[in-house]
Protein backbone atom coordinates (compact mmCIF):
# COMPACT_ATOMS: atom_id res chain seq x y z
CA UNK A 1 0.00 0.00 0.00
CA UNK A 2 1.81 3.53 -0.79
CA UNK A 3 0.71 6.70 0.88
CA UNK A 4 1.63 9.94 0.13
CA UNK A 5 2.71 12.27 2.98
CA UNK A 6 3.68 15.74 3.66
CA UNK A 7 5.45 15.69 6.94
CA UNK A 8 5.35 19.46 8.44
CA UNK A 9 5.33 20.49 4.67
CA UNK A 10 8.04 17.88 3.25
CA UNK A 11 6.61 15.80 0.92
CA UNK A 12 7.38 12.17 1.16
CA UNK A 13 6.01 8.69 0.03
CA UNK A 14 5.54 5.35 2.48
CA UNK A 15 5.15 2.25 1.04
CA UNK A 16 3.54 -0.54 3.51
CA UNK A 17 5.55 -3.66 2.19
CA UNK A 18 4.70 -5.92 5.66
CA UNK A 19 1.56 -4.52 7.74
CA UNK A 20 2.90 -4.61 11.91
CA UNK A 21 3.95 -5.97 14.21
CA UNK A 22 6.30 -6.87 11.87
CA UNK A 23 6.56 -3.82 10.32
CA UNK A 24 8.14 -3.66 7.03
CA UNK A 25 7.95 -0.42 5.01
CA UNK A 26 9.73 1.68 2.14
CA UNK A 27 10.21 5.33 3.22
CA UNK A 28 11.39 7.71 0.05
CA UNK A 29 12.81 4.42 -1.33
CA UNK A 30 14.82 3.26 1.95
CA UNK A 31 13.69 0.11 3.22
CA UNK A 32 12.76 -0.07 6.55
CA UNK A 33 11.90 -2.11 9.81
CA UNK A 34 10.32 -1.38 12.81
CA UNK A 35 8.26 -3.53 15.16
CA UNK A 36 5.10 -1.44 15.72
CA UNK A 37 2.74 -2.32 18.59
CA UNK A 38 -0.74 -0.42 19.38
CA UNK A 39 -1.03 -0.61 23.33
CA UNK A 40 -4.18 1.55 23.34
CA UNK A 41 -5.72 3.77 20.55
CA UNK A 42 -4.28 6.34 19.14
CA UNK A 43 -0.88 5.76 21.00
CA UNK A 44 2.28 3.30 19.12
CA UNK A 45 4.96 1.48 20.48
CA UNK A 46 7.73 1.19 18.34
CA UNK A 47 11.00 0.26 18.04
CA UNK A 48 13.05 0.49 15.15
CA UNK A 49 17.23 0.18 14.87
CA UNK A 50 17.03 -0.84 18.53
CA UNK A 51 15.78 1.96 19.68
CA UNK A 52 11.98 2.68 21.32
CA UNK A 53 9.59 5.47 20.23
CA UNK A 54 6.09 6.36 21.83
CA UNK A 55 4.08 7.53 19.31
CA UNK A 56 1.20 9.50 19.98
CA UNK A 57 -1.28 10.31 16.94
CA UNK A 58 -3.50 13.32 17.44
CA UNK A 59 -6.64 14.24 15.26
CA UNK A 60 -7.68 17.52 14.81
CA UNK A 61 -9.61 20.21 12.71
CA UNK A 62 -6.82 20.70 10.23
CA UNK A 63 -6.07 16.95 10.26
CA UNK A 64 -3.38 14.66 11.51
CA UNK A 65 -0.24 15.54 14.12
CA UNK A 66 1.93 13.04 15.80
CA UNK A 67 3.75 13.70 18.75
CA UNK A 68 7.04 11.55 19.10
CA UNK A 69 9.45 12.10 22.38
CA UNK A 70 7.82 15.39 23.07
CA UNK A 71 8.23 16.62 19.11
CA UNK A 72 4.96 17.55 17.32
CA UNK A 73 4.63 16.31 13.34
CA UNK A 74 1.89 17.74 11.47
CA UNK A 75 1.38 15.02 9.12
CA UNK A 76 -1.16 14.90 5.90
CA UNK A 77 -1.98 11.83 4.13
CA UNK A 78 -3.55 11.23 0.68
CA UNK A 79 -4.22 7.81 -0.17
CA UNK A 80 -4.46 7.54 -3.95
CA UNK A 81 -7.19 4.39 -3.07
CA UNK A 82 -9.56 7.16 -1.73
CA UNK A 83 -8.95 9.37 -4.57
CA UNK A 84 -12.49 10.10 -6.00
CA UNK A 85 -13.58 8.13 -8.44
CA UNK A 86 -15.63 9.47 -11.52
CA UNK A 87 -19.66 9.56 -10.64
CA UNK A 88 -22.50 8.86 -12.42
CA UNK A 89 -20.98 5.08 -12.25
CA UNK A 90 -24.95 3.78 -12.78
CA UNK A 91 -24.86 5.60 -16.31
CA UNK A 92 -21.65 4.25 -17.18
CA UNK A 93 -20.99 0.92 -19.05
CA UNK A 94 -18.51 -0.88 -20.61
CA UNK A 95 -15.91 -3.73 -18.44
CA UNK A 96 -14.07 -2.82 -15.09
CA UNK A 97 -11.33 -4.84 -13.31
CA UNK A 98 -11.65 -5.33 -9.77
CA UNK A 99 -8.22 -5.51 -8.50
CA UNK A 100 -6.82 -6.23 -4.57
CA UNK A 101 -5.54 -2.60 -4.13
CA UNK A 102 -3.16 -4.16 -1.34
CA UNK A 103 -2.11 -7.77 -0.33
CA UNK A 104 -4.19 -8.93 2.09
CA UNK A 105 -7.03 -12.27 2.44
CA UNK A 106 -10.29 -12.31 1.32
CA UNK A 107 -12.50 -12.50 3.75
CA UNK A 108 -16.02 -12.39 1.82
CA UNK A 109 -16.47 -13.05 -1.95
CA UNK A 110 -20.53 -10.67 -1.99
CA UNK A 111 -21.07 -11.58 -5.75
CA UNK A 112 -21.15 -14.69 -8.46
CA UNK A 113 -20.57 -14.78 -11.72
CA UNK A 114 -23.43 -14.07 -13.46
CA UNK A 115 -24.99 -11.32 -11.03
CA UNK A 116 -26.48 -8.16 -12.07
CA UNK A 117 -24.57 -5.66 -10.13
CA UNK A 118 -25.04 -1.77 -9.22
CA UNK A 119 -22.54 1.06 -9.20
CA UNK A 120 -21.29 1.29 -5.58
CA UNK A 121 -22.22 -2.01 -4.57
CA UNK A 122 -19.81 -4.40 -3.36
CA UNK A 123 -18.22 -7.21 -4.28
CA UNK A 124 -15.15 -8.28 -2.17
CA UNK A 125 -14.12 -7.83 0.97
CA UNK A 126 -10.22 -7.53 1.57
CA UNK A 127 -8.62 -7.59 5.18
CA UNK A 128 -5.23 -6.15 5.02
CA UNK A 129 -3.35 -4.89 8.25
CA UNK A 130 -5.95 -5.80 10.37
CA UNK A 131 -8.88 -3.96 8.72
CA UNK A 132 -12.08 -5.06 6.10
CA UNK A 133 -11.72 -3.19 3.05
CA UNK A 134 -15.16 -3.75 0.52
CA UNK A 135 -14.60 -2.96 -3.00
CA UNK A 136 -16.90 -1.96 -5.13
CA UNK A 137 -18.14 -2.09 -8.47
CA UNK A 138 -17.89 1.69 -10.04
CA UNK A 139 -20.29 0.73 -13.03
CA UNK A 140 -23.78 -1.53 -13.95
CA UNK A 141 -22.93 -4.61 -14.95
CA UNK A 142 -23.22 -8.73 -15.25
CA UNK A 143 -20.52 -10.17 -12.59
CA UNK A 144 -18.33 -12.29 -15.57
CA UNK A 145 -15.56 -13.58 -13.51
CA UNK A 146 -14.86 -14.20 -9.96
CA UNK A 147 -11.64 -15.55 -9.18
CA UNK A 148 -11.42 -14.38 -5.56
CA UNK A 149 -11.82 -17.52 -2.90
CA UNK A 150 -12.48 -16.66 0.35
CA UNK A 151 -10.19 -17.37 2.72
CA UNK A 152 -7.51 -16.52 0.13
CA UNK A 153 -4.44 -14.79 -0.16
CA UNK A 154 -3.97 -11.86 -2.37
CA UNK A 155 -1.18 -10.05 -3.77
CA UNK A 156 -1.82 -6.08 -4.79
CA UNK A 157 -3.10 -5.91 -8.22
CA UNK A 158 -4.39 -9.20 -8.45
CA UNK A 159 -7.70 -9.96 -9.92
CA UNK A 160 -10.85 -10.65 -7.96
CA UNK A 161 -13.67 -9.96 -10.15
CA UNK A 162 -14.84 -8.28 -13.48
CA UNK A 163 -18.08 -6.90 -15.03
CA UNK A 164 -18.76 -6.83 -18.28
Amino acid sequence: MMLHLTIDGVPAQIEILLPPPACRFRLDGEEREADVQQPEPGVYSVIMNGRAYDARIEENAVGLAVVIDGFRFRIDVCDPRRLARPSGGAARKGAETITAPMPGKVVRVLVAPGDQVEAGQGLVVVEAMKMQNELKASLAGRVATVPAREGATVAAGEVLATIG
